[in-house]
């Protein structure tokens, strides 16, 4: 099957008209929005060429793609899902903010953790809901959920907005956290919602527990969301599915049978292709991503020491620690400007992002090399 990710040249990416590859001038190397620079694994490239073949597409319906979501999550997590209990969304955020209209009332706190994905500030407020900042913190060099931080920012909130795995730090929670997390949402009568979209994404000798797996009173009254968007690189397709705890079947059943309207067939068909038939691309998929985590270690840690860097959990994501080089809390910014790579602003996920850039994975080893020699050449 080969690495996916080494499957285009520069010059055939820079022909896609998505942004990651429209955004910026074409000197620019484009590491940053979270589009893989892979093709379409087969069984979705299949799917949707029939599709266009017998001319289906008109509006959808949700086919197989739950049937399918729910033999991955076995099959992968060990996680029984009921299918009755799940609905497909547009997008995840589209998903969050209906999810939050029936758990939540206007003006109420939902807690966040910060550094974090930069849409949770939006969805949040043009919810009708309170943005709560709880953030992570560096233990031993790892980022993590501070739990007496959250402890007493729960005593303000509704609902709990947790990102797992973690986007921007790659971090994969370990069951013990998410046990605490589950036993102080049970205190202070939190309803948690877990954005799970990084779950395939995870690393050898890693394991992602799905929140809704724990079988804790907060947890059969959580509220988790999926996709295949990321793992098989399908953000154009716009398809994601809204998973209830056993518990929370009632507010899964007051979601209108119209939300899902702007669910587009492909999105349908390439969501079980994916989840069906497409985990033999996805583990070449991770194999590509696993050398080139370790591949920026080292490249790193031999021509710029001074950026903090671990290796991520899961994700393809790297969250890079640029404080120590001097260039103020926008490195990104001089990235671009003096060494035409672009990455994400750390100040976008939040305050503690001062400083630190994202840098995407997903590609070859020789854009991550260049990427490397970018930086150096912005230092200069």
């Amino acid at each position: 099957m080969g690495n996916p990710l080494s499957q285009y040249t520069l010059e055939e990416l820079r022909q896609r008209t998505s942004v990651k590859w429209r955004h910026y001038p074409d000197d620019v190397l484009p590491l940053w929005v979270a589009e893989m620079d892979t093709p379409p694994a087969e069984p979705i490239r299949a799917a949707l060429a029939d599709a266009l073949s017998r001319g289906d597409l008109g509006y959808s319906t949700p086919g197989g793609a739950l049937e399918a979501f729910t033999g991955f999550a076995a099959d992968r997590y060990g996680w029984t899902v009921d299918p009755s209990n799940a609905r497909l969304s547009p997008n995840v955020m589209l998903g969050v903010s209906e999810v939050l209209r029936h758990v939540t009332r206007p003006g109420d706190g939902v807690v966040i953790n910060p550094p974090v994905y930069p849409p949770f500030y939006h969805y949040i407020p043009d919810s009708g809901r309170r943005v709560i900042e709880s953030p992570l913190v560096r233990v031993d060099g790892h980022w993590t959920v501070d739990l007496d931080r959250l402890d007493r920012d729960f005593a303000d909130a509704s609902a709990y907005l947790l990102c797992n795995p973690q986007n921007p730090t790659g971090v994969a929670y370990p069951r013990e956290v998410l046990l605490a997390i589950a036993e102080l949402a049970e205190r202070h009568h939190v309803r948690v919602l877990v954005d799970e979209i990084h779950a395939p994404l995870t690393y050898p000798g890693v394991t992602h527990v799905p929140f809704l797996s724990l079988d804790t009173p907060a947890s059969r009254r959580a509220v988790a969301f999926h996709s295949a968007s990321k793992a098989w690189n399908l953000a154009g397709l716009t398809t994601a599915i809204i998973v209830g705890g056993p518990d929370a079947g009632r507010d899964i059943a007051r979601i209108s049978e119209h939300f899902g309207d702007a669910v587009g067939i492909f999105g349908v068909l390439a969501t079980e292709a994916a989840f069906s038939a497409g985990r033999p691309w996805l583990d070449s998929l991770i194999e590509g991503l696993d050398a080139n985590r370790r591949l920026l270690g080292t490249l790193l840690a031999d021509r710029l020491p001074a950026v903090g860097y671990v290796q991520p959990q899961a994700t393809y994501l790297a969250w890079l620690d640029c404080s120590a080089l001097g260039l103020g809390d926008d490195p990104a910014g001089v990235f671009l400007e003096r060494g035409r790579v672009a990455f994400n602003a750390g100040s976008a996920f939040g305050k503690p992002g001062a400083g630190h850039v994202r840098l995407n994975l997903a590609t070859s080893a020789e854009r991550i090399e260049d990427a490397v020699r970018r930086m150096v050449a912005a230092l200069d």
